[in-house]
């Protein structure tokens, strides 16, 4: 298919750019060593990745949509058979079973996953008679969203499961779900999260009685909706027995970091320092001390973006906080005036992937979030996390150029 690059959206190609050259530089000096002057390879590696990511997006500008609608299934299939192979015959990392190891690469499935289930969910939305209040509609889609999510937390991964799962209600919500029903539909994981105390359990679940004599969204629904919000408070001491110590030590941690500063919460503490360090301009670049004396753990992955806070200070971050906030916005713009369904679904639900990373991993270094090892896009290390973000700029970009068609 014939492209004119004059018709792309080049300001929403340049601020992806802008971002991804900030993540070679602060992967840069995440590594480097003051006494040498040098710095390990991991930015020429995301360098590397970097060429690689924008061939890829200038192939996907040029696939023709229905393409992408016709092998939107059988590509959901093949995540799936690659997310069950690499259990099985995936490369182990610290107790994970995440990677293909082709040698001079590693590729993470889960990634194609979630591509494909964007693909897949768009298309089901965009083509299907039934109501967004169906449950036949809410079942299915569930369905799709879930197998991949189980199979990711199976490696484990927790982190990118939870995308799976938030893709699936942005997406009933972008396809006309109603706010008020997609709150009772996530009912049952606050119930979850509430009867870790009784007291604020039971004040939960009148609040939520209130709120469906308010609503009424019909009796069936309701008892279903009220009855699972009991199934799921009652197995919350279940559920936390049978969670793995790593994953309660990051729950314990990220309620309380400063309970073990020199373990589980050393991370998070090293994290607020360097960020608070920053103050409004930075230490300068090159001259961070959490990150060049080595405080500040992962810090070209992780905690990438604590670094950019404490080498360029209130400046640096909030110059990154606008450039995502200019992706979201033009994103969104997008998404609404494509005329297809389906482009305009595919549009959302990228937007969500790149937001939900960004959101839960620089909430994550303020310690707001759990860590949960989600990268930031664009500036965090790591080659099939550029390729996969992207491959969805290059959608974004593929779906505005054809915006007008139906």
């Amino acid at each position: 298919m014939t492209v004119d690059y004059k018709s792309l959206d080049w300001k929403f190609v340049l601020a992806t750019a802008g971002l991804s050259l900030i993540g070679i530089l602060l992967i840069y000096s995440a590594h480097y060593d003051s006494s040498t002057g040098s710095s390990l390879n991991f930015y020429m590696r995301q360098s590397i990745w970097l060429l690689l990511a924008i061939i890829l997006f200038n192939a996907v500008i040029h696939i023709p949509v229905r393409v992408i609608d016709f092998i939107a299934y059988p590509l959901y299939g093949l995540a799936l058979l690659l997310l069950a192979l690499v259990l099985v015959a995936g490369e182990t990392r610290m107790g994970a079973s995440r990677w293909f190891s082709l040698g001079f690469m590693s590729v993470s499935p889960s990634d194609i996953a979630k591509l494909a289930l964007i693909v897949a969910l768009s298309r089901f939305f965009a083509y299907t008679k039934l109501p967004p209040q169906s449950k036949r509609r809410l079942a299915f889609s569930a369905m799709l969203a879930f197998i991949p999510a189980l199979l990711v937390m199976k490696q484990p991964d927790l982190g990118s499961s939870l995308v799976f799962v938030v893709l699936l209600f942005s997406l009933w919500f972008w396809s006309g779900l109603s706010p008020a029903y997609l709150i009772l539909i996530i009912s049952p994981l606050v119930s979850l999260v509430a009867a870790f105390h009784w007291v604020t359990w039971v004040i939960y679940l009148v609040l939520l009685i209130i709120f469906m004599l308010v609503l009424k969204p019909g009796i069936l629904f309701g008892v279903i909706v009220f009855i699972s919000n009991l199934a799921f408070g009652m197995i919350t001491p279940f559920i936390w027995n049978h969670l793995e110590d790593y994953q309660k030590l990051r729950v314990i941690t990220f309620l309380d970091p400063g309970r073990d500063p020199q373990r589980a919460g050393y991370q998070i503490i090293q994290s607020k320092i360097a960020i608070g360090s920053g103050g409004i301009i930075g230490k300068g670049y090159l001259e961070g001390s959490q990150s060049q004396l080595k405080f500040l753990p992962e810090r070209h992955t992780d905690f990438v973006f604590s670094v950019l806070g404490e080498e360029f200070g209130f400046v640096g971050t909030l110059t990154v906080v606008l450039l995502f906030g200019f992706i979201f916005y033009r994103g969104i713009r997008i998404a609404s005036r494509c005329r297809s369904k389906f482009t305009s679904n595919l549009v959302w639900g990228a937007l969500t992937i790149i937001f939900f990373q960004f959101f839960v991993n620089v909430g994550m270094t303020f310690g707001l979030m759990p860590v949960t090892g989600l990268p930031l896009p664009f500036l965090s290390y790591g080659g099939t996390s550029l390729l996969l973000n992207w491959t969805l700029i290059g959608i974004i970009v593929l779906a505005d150029y054809h915006r007008s068609e139906y």
